[in-house]
């Protein structure tokens, strides 16, 4: 199996759900699908319902340390932030804590960080 962003989240959120059974606040971590490619339908629909350009994947919605949460945003191989993914950072940044991962290893210690 090819090694992919994709494949790093899953990873990620395998260890977040086993941290959850002893831990409600990891519980509480999730996902935005706001990115990738998608029928054209689906697509529309998606930013009918509210979807937006450049939110961030992972969401971490616990208030830590001056912040109200953190965002994630998981990047592979020689990906880098969006235009729309840097704006979004700049907008908000003075409320929530902003990561870049480039792989699950990286995120989980991120996450133990903040969270404890």
């Amino acid at each position: 199996m090819k090694d992919s962003e994709s494949i790093q989240q899953k990873h990620l959120f395998k260890w977040i759900r086993l941290k959850a059974l002893k831990d409600w606040r990891y519980d509480k971590i999730y996902h935005i699908p706001n990115g990738g490619l998608r029928a054209k339908t689906t697509a529309i629909n998606l930013k009918l319902e509210g979807a937006k350009a450049g939110v961030w994947d992972i969401f971490v919605p616990i208030p830590k340390n001056g912040f109200s949460g953190m965002y994630i945003e998981m990047k592979f191989g020689k990906n880098k932030l969006t235009d729309n993914q840097i704006k979004f950072r700049e907008h908000l940044e003075d409320f929530y804590k902003f990561e870049v991962c480039y792989n699950w290893i990286e995120a989980k210690e991120i996450i133990e960080e903040y969270l404890k």
